[in-house]
């Protein structure tokens, strides 16, 4: 009979961060699984023990914090300036995005009641700062803010609840220049992130319109791209060109590290820069 890591045992484990090959190992008898089990896991608690060390005493800095200090410095150099927005929204807010009761995404808002929600996005806030920058500065305007959102997703190997989003806009830029500006804007990104394996989709949203989807060679949606003039720009008072890029820092690290899953890399009280922190 062939035996196999028990469940328990996969999950803890991959837990640990140990390879898929040892945790779908298969076995002659009981003994044998139970010995292989006890090593597997010794080594990589010290694993992860070393990499716990290592931070501690030498990088200092996790790579979701490297990775939103690096884009935001690249991003300044190239003549973005970064805004930091509240994180609590209106119900107004949301409807001028068309996220009203009828919609799919009104599902997944954290409502703390029936005006005011945790914001699922970062674009309601850079609308209502950017017009409101804009009645007293002219274009073109480039902007950016790198903040957490919040949504009702299942938590599954490429969503969570809470994530860390980078929003880019840029106003005012001649229109035959949108799709060229989307391109380097994306490819900007992708070389600050170590990220090579990319390319760029059409697409289209149903929230903002016609853009392009930079996606990994193997088809995980690394960032998404709009542009305006947009049927949404009148609910904020704007009259102008542009063009933006969303990505989710989380899924480029689970990417770019080579990861099954997003969580080893998120805002947890169980991971720390990748590391299991439940070592016992």
């Amino acid at each position: 009979m062939k035996i196999t890591f028990t469940e328990t045992q996969k999950n803890r484990l991959n837990e640990l961060g140990a390879d898929e090959k040892i945790i779908n190992q298969v076995f002659e008898e009981k003994t044998t699984q139970a010995r292989a089990y006890q090593k597997f896991e010794k080594i990589a608690v010290k694993k992860n023990k070393r990499a716990l060390k290592n931070l501690l005493e030498n990088k200092h800095k996790s790579e979701l914090c490297q990775l939103q200090e690096d884009l935001a410095n690249r991003l300044c150099q190239e003549g973005f300036t970064q805004v930091t927005t509240p994180i609590l929204i209106s119900a107004k807010a949301l409807e001028k995005m068309t996220i009203d009761q009828g919609s799919d995404l009104y599902e997944q808002v954290f409502w703390l009641n029936k005006k005011t929600c945790m914001r699922p996005m970062l674009a309601p806030n850079l609308y209502e700062v950017s017009q409101k920058i804009m009645n007293s500065q002219k274009t073109p305007l480039r902007i950016f803010e790198i903040g957490s959102c919040f949504r009702k997703e299942s938590e599954g190997k490429s969503h969570l609840k809470e994530f860390t989003m980078l929003n880019l806009v840029e106003w005012g830029l001649p229109e035959e220049e949108r799709l060229e500006h989307l391109k380097t804007f994306g490819e900007l990104m992708m070389a600050t992130a170590g990220i090579q394996d990319y390319q760029f989709e059409e697409e289209s949203s149903v929230v903002y319109g016609k853009g392009l989807d930079i996606v990994s060679h193997a088809g995980l949606e690394l960032a998404s791209t709009s542009m305006g003039p947009h049927p949404l720009d009148p609910a904020w008072k704007i009259n102008c060109t542009w063009v933006g890029v969303g990505i989710g820092l989380e899924r480029l690290l689970m990417h770019r590290e080579k990861q099954t899953g997003i969580h080893r890399y998120s805002k947890s009280n169980v991971f720390l820069d990748g590391i299991c922190l439940k070592m016992k």
